[in-house]
């Protein structure tokens, strides 16, 4: 394996963490505000902020990682995806702003106030609708180059099924990971009543979300029949297992058994199909102008930046892992005991 593949592919390991892990921090948001506005706030919320109390700060861990590794492993992303992200980018900003005020101010008692859980809940489905961008960008057609200077063509991709479509299954996905881990959560805290009720969210999320990726295939299609053609061709199979973990999971939802093995089959449904749309994108970063080969860091850098982002993920993971066994594990503080 090459320096260039195994960087690409420590980037995108850090990147299918942050989808897993912020998902079910975005949607718990939009939850925990529609179960207000619904008066089932005193059933679900209680869970939702014992899972939110010990990992909100980490979410964006490993977006930072991302992106930071990003820019040190391919700095030509940079010159051309500077001018296109500038408008989603810095909407992407504000709102991670207005979330972490909503962290911080809820420790002075403004957690119940409507106006915050509003913005709390509005951000965790808009922030992924943003940050999506990046992929929908990627996938080549919105960005020219003429006599040096990079155009981006915001008309094209605000009026393209491709793009639209990526936004509804970013926002979707949120919300049905976040609902089945939730369930898990529910389940394992010994909340029946708030587990009927996520039980019910995620099975609602479900045929959405599926629909939604077919709906993507078709607009990718249009968008890049080249890209498209990769995957039928050769990644066709990682999306049929990624078909079938959904469906296994699905299955053990409202057969109400193993809820935490139904997370894990969802956590799989996403790394296949994720893993199959990076593979099925390669050596492309950006269509037609950056590869992992044209755009790629002089040696050296490539080398110390691999090891620096796989020690990295050597003491996330222990930390994740430890956080877990304290918190969202422990039988005691997911049943309010402590």
């Amino acid at each position: 394996m090459n320096i260039q593949l195994l960087g690409m592919i420590v980037l995108w390991t850090f990147l299918y963490g942050y989808i897993i892990v912020a998902s079910i921090d975005f949607g718990a948001g939009f939850f925990a505000y529609y179960g207000k506005m619904t008066k089932q706030d005193h059933v679900i919320n209680n869970i939702i902020d014992r899972y939110l109390a010990p990992v909100w700060e980490v979410t964006n861990v490993f977006f930072v990682f991302f992106f930071v590794g990003l820019i040190g492993f391919f700095p030509s992303v940079a010159y051309y995806l500077g001018t296109a992200l500038l408008i989603p980018g810095s909407i992407a900003l504000v709102l991670l702003s207005i979330r972490g005020s909503f962290y911080a101010f809820s420790n002075y008692g403004s957690k119940d106030n409507k106006v915050y859980l509003f913005l709390y809940g509005a951000t965790g489905l808009l922030i992924p609708a943003a940050l999506c961008t990046v992929l929908t960008i990627s996938g080549g057609g919105f960005i020219t180059e003429k006599n040096g200077a990079v155009q981006f063509l915001a008309g094209k991709l605000f009026s393209s099924l491709y793009s639209w479509s990526v936004v509804i299954i970013a926002i979707i996905s949120v919300l049905y990971i976040s609902a089945t881990f939730l369930t898990y959560y529910a389940n394992r805290a010994k909340d029946y009543g708030a587990l009927a009720i996520l039980r019910r969210y995620a099975l609602f999320w479900s045929i959405p979300t599926i629909l939604a990726s077919f709906l993507v295939f078709v607009g990718l299609r249009d968008n890049n029949v080249h890209f498209y053609q990769r995957i039928i061709d050769k990644y066709w199979w990682m999306f049929a297992l990624s078909l079938v973990c959904f469906i296994v999971a699905s299955l053990l939802i409202l057969f109400k058994r193993n809820y935490g093995t139904a997370f894990i089959f969802v956590m799989l449904q996403y790394f296949f199909a994720f893993y199959g749309y990076g593979a099925s994108h390669l050596p492309y970063i950006l269509d037609p102008y950056i590869t992992i080969y044209s755009g790629f860091t002089v040696h050296t850098a490539a080398v110390a930046l691999v090891i620096v982002f796989i020690l990295g993920l050597v003491l996330l993971i222990p930390s994740l892992i430890i956080l877990m066994r304290l918190f969202l594990f422990n039988a005691d503080y997911i049943q309010g005991k402590k």
